[in-house]
């Protein structure tokens, strides 16, 4: 994985690292992240295999299997202190990176309405069975303001969306977006976890992510008001100060 994997990576060297896990509508859906830790921080922001038309190999086929090859990245690069922050699917991506160093590596995990677990009360709303209008209501409290009708997108990105969705769907394993086995491993993840949803998610709602918080060993549950799915960039402010509190919290001596 690490060969053909599309990295990007900004801010100063001497930073603490930061790496920003996407979900499934790719690193641009995440790029704010980066760019907002880039100022202080060496912010990695890389694109999945199989995203974005990038190479993936053939035996790649789990969320598993993405962690393991992004904790060997960070082994490679001989970075450790390392702050994570996974969105959506990037954050079941980064609570199975928690929950497989065994290196201490990251010293802090951050999850933003992110998938994975399974919480019978609160099911993971069936993604693939939306159209563009149903993601936009359903992700995002102000839908009007990011909804695109895909006939006003120009084909290739079309093409590019239609790719993205054939991994995620790939990854994900099907519309439940989740490891069975994967809440009752988090009790033994004594990282401190920051578990951040946007209070007016309906893909994944907050009871979700109040029961992922309470999964973990050591995690605290904030929610952003008026956002959705993706809070970063409904309510930037909001969303970065948290982030920005439990950096500086978490942040070794």
């Amino acid at each position: 994985m690490t060969s053909d994997l599309v990295l990007a990576v900004s801010g100063p060297a001497t930073g603490r690292p930061v790496l920003v896990l996407h979900g499934g509508g790719g690193p641009a859906t995440v790029a704010p992240i980066a760019e907002h830790f880039a100022a202080s921080a060496l912010a990695l922001l890389p694109t999945h295999p199989g995203w974005n038309g990038t190479p993936r190999p053939d035996g790649l086929t789990r969320i598993a299997d993405l962690a393991i090859g992004y904790l060997r990245v960070l082994r490679d690069r001989g970075l450790s202190d390392v702050l994570v922050v996974g969105s959506s699917l990037g954050g079941w991506i980064g609570a199975e990176m928690a929950a497989a160093d065994t290196e201490g590596l990251i010293s802090g995990l951050a999850l933003v309405d992110a998938v994975g677990i399974e919480v019978e009360e609160e099911p993971v709303r069936d993604f693939f069975a939306l159209d563009a209008r149903g993601v936009a209501t359903y992700a995002y409290y102000d839908s009007e303001r990011f909804y695109v009708a895909p006939e006003d997108l120009p084909a290739e990105r079309r093409a590019a969306m239609a790719g993205n969705m054939a991994a995620l769907r790939l990854f994900a394993g099907g519309p439940a977006m989740a490891d069975p086995s994967l809440r009752a491993r988090l009790a033994q993840v004594a990282t401190p976890a920051l578990v951040l949803w946007g209070e007016a998610d309906r893909i994944v709602t907050p009871a979700y992510g109040s029961a992922y918080a309470a999964a973990f060993e050591n995690a605290r549950f904030a929610t952003v008001p008026q956002a959705g799915h993706l809070p970063h960039l409904e309510r930037p402010e909001r969303t970065f100060a948290l982030l920005d509190a439990f950096a500086a919290e978490t942040r070794r001596a």
